[in-house]
């Protein structure tokens, strides 16, 4: 009688016996049945409708090919790296020529291209001048002047340049970007779902704290999920590998750097905590650099729901990478032996939660402290802004200054470098004062004041209101938005020396003689990137406006509207009482029309009578 209840109960250890001893084998039955599967997924999708699944088929591309390598490389890495053994040696035999050549032909198919390019719009060789004076002023920083490895440098400003040329030039790349840029802005749309639930739509549409910060806490639950999963493992990993191997920089530091592009400056070191202490000097300050020169993540995210272009944010920090390398290298070259030379010296630990809804509930947690110290530090920094304001009123009025304030001090201080970066001679006192609230006081304030320029510009607002600048141009609204990208700033300096010396308290001494010197190249890395956007920047498709204005609507306000109205007011001519047209719009019957509709929204000698 007794005798089914004992096996019943002995079943559970049974099968946990079964699982144990054959645990590989069921392992391989369970991704054989997910990858069949997969692959009837893939091949109804593509079938129904392949211009849908294009996405999904260039993601399944990517994991097929690095899946692909991996196996190569651990089956037959060995046999192919002996039978290319002899090519290799004979490489290495004529290398000092090969090199040499190597150079003149990059370096003459460089100057050919630039003399190409410039010469539709000559505008940008002041970029290209900026770029050269920035890394020529921090070459004359440098710590070691002798000690440069020139071959990290010249690597780390070609890959940037590279990459910026595949995103802002190429068709594939601008729209690989876009399409990237558009499907993270669908994605942090879904925070909505949360946050109104939480604090209700009324506050989430009108309150800034409840519709930007709750997507910090979103994007840092997702982002420990895919720690956990070891997506971002495997995806840092394979950067690291690519800079690593081109630029000749040590494994701990360049894994560092690599983690900066998703992850903030007191984040990202955590992927090389335990080597930390056995750094060289020159190490620890990539380290820094690499913190300083890109943002996090989930600040993004917050930048993104601003009105920020997406695409820019995500170019910025994947260019500032190497560049931050090749920088951290320039100005504070290796003097010391390094413990981490080889490839394989560093391993990127997991996550020690235990399953996807601790990672989860981790990230969100993690994320209060940092939506707090965001918020804290807006309130802050404003009040801090108009304090400083409020003075520099009350210092001037003492002298007959009327309107002295601390944008305006940086707008002339600063106003150099804004247009050694590319913006217009107009435009340089606001991407000047924009400069001095990220350097001064943070990028996060700064972005929110660049997204107000960008509204006031797509909402078809007059460019001046009297003697005041309303909006910037959309090449210098490009180029401020990857000179923003990056936590260089001084309020960043506590924030990086409290977690650095917390990871390794017996260098806080390093640490904080370095640390002047990283926010320094932290900034110009920030300035470089924003003269590769200004070399690079293509200027929008002029807009027909004889066609635009056969299918306005004159009611609401837009850009192009603006546009087009200020081409007709400079086509007008008032001769006599008779109003005349020059140009495209010259015996046009619809001109008086169209230029009454333009005056009901914008002022012009033309609009008298």
């Amino acid at each position: 009688v007794c005798l089914f209840p004992r096996r019943a109960l002995q079943l559970p250890a049974m099968a946990k016996r079964f699982c144990k001893a054959y645990a590989k084998t069921l392992r391989r039955i369970m991704l054989g049945l997910f990858g069949v599967g997969y692959l009837c997924y893939f091949i109804a999708a593509c079938w129904l409708n392949f211009q849908r699944a294009l996405p999904l088929v260039i993601m399944t591309a990517v994991v097929a090919f690095f899946s692909c390598w991996s196996l190569f490389r651990k089956f037959c890495g060995t046999k192919v790296l002996l039978l290319f053994r002899p090519v290799w040696k004979c490489c290495q035999k004529y290398w000092p020529w090969l090199r040499w050549l190597l150079w003149a032909a990059l370096l003459g198919g460089l100057i050919a291209w630039l003399v190409l390019d410039t010469s539709k719009n000559p505008e940008q060789l002041i970029s290209l001048a900026g770029f050269c004076f920035l890394v020529v002023f921090l070459f004359a920083c440098s710590k070691h002047h002798n000690a440069v490895s020139w071959r990290a440098v010249f690597w780390g400003l070609g890959l940037e340049f590279l990459f910026g040329i595949f995103v802002l030039r190429t068709a594939p790349g601008n729209q690989a970007f876009q399409w990237l840029g558009d499907q993270i802005q669908y994605f942090l749309g879904y925070t909505t779902a949360g946050s109104s639930f939480v604090f209700g739509n009324s506050l989430i549409e009108e309150v800034f704290a409840f519709q930007t910060l709750p997507i910090v806490v979103f994007f840092s639950c997702v982002m420990s999920i895919l720690y956990y999963l070891g997506v971002m493992q495997w995806i840092i990993v394979k950067i690291s590998w690519l800079l690593q191997v081109s630029m000749g920089t040590t494994s701990a530091e360049t894994l560092s750097v690599a983690g900066n592009i998703f992850v903030g400056q007191t984040e990202a070191p955590l992927l090389v905590r335990p080597y930390l202490a056995d750094m060289t000097r020159s190490e620890l300050h990539t380290v820094m650099v690499g913190g300083f020169s890109t943002i996090a993540g989930s600040v993004m995210g917050a930048y993104i729901s601003f009105g920020i272009d997406a695409a820019s944010l995500i170019a910025a920090s994947v260019m500032a990478a190497p560049c931050a390398l090749a920088m951290a290298k320039l100005i504070y070259p290796e003097v010391e032996e390094s413990k981490f030379k080889s490839k394989e010296s560093v391993q990127l630990s997991s996550g020690e939660e235990q399953n996807v809804l601790e990672a989860a509930s981790n990230g969100a947690a993690a994320s209060v402290g940092l939506v707090a110290n965001i918020a804290a530090n807006l309130i802050a920094f404003l009040a801090v802004l108009e304090f400083i304001n409020a003075a520099l009123r009350w210092l001037g009025g003492m002298v007959d200054i009327q309107g002295l304030s601390f944008q305006v001090i940086c707008s002339y201080v600063l106003m150099p470098v804004a247009f050694l970066m590319g913006a217009d001679w107009a435009d340089s006192p606001l991407v000047a004062e924009l400069l001095g609230i990220k350097i001064f006081l943070n990028e996060f304030v700064a972005y929110q004041q660049l997204a107000e320029y960008k509204k006031q510009r797509l909402a078809g607002l007059p460019e001046w209101d009297g003697d005041r600048k309303q909006w910037i141009s959309e090449r210098a609204e490009s180029i401020a938005t990857f000179a923003l990208c990056g936590f260089a700033n001084l309020s960043s300096i506590g924030i990086m020396l409290g977690g650095l010396a917390s990871m390794v308290p017996q260098r806080r001494g390093v640490i904080a003689s370095l640390v002047l010197r990283a926010l320094l190249t932290g900034i110009c890395v920030s300035l470089l990137n924003a003269c590769l956007a200004g070399l690079l920047h293509v200027p929008m498709e002029v807009v027909d406006c004889v066609t635009f204005f056969s299918t306005a609507n004159f009611s609401s306000p837009s850009y192009n509207l603006y546009t087009c109205c200020k081409e007709l007011f400079t086509s007008s001519v008032l001769q006599n009482g008779t109003l005349s047209f020059t140009g495209s719009w010259a015996g046009l019957e619809q001109g008086v029309l169209y230029l009454t509709q333009c005056c009901r929204h914008y002022n012009h000698t033309s609009c008298v009578g």
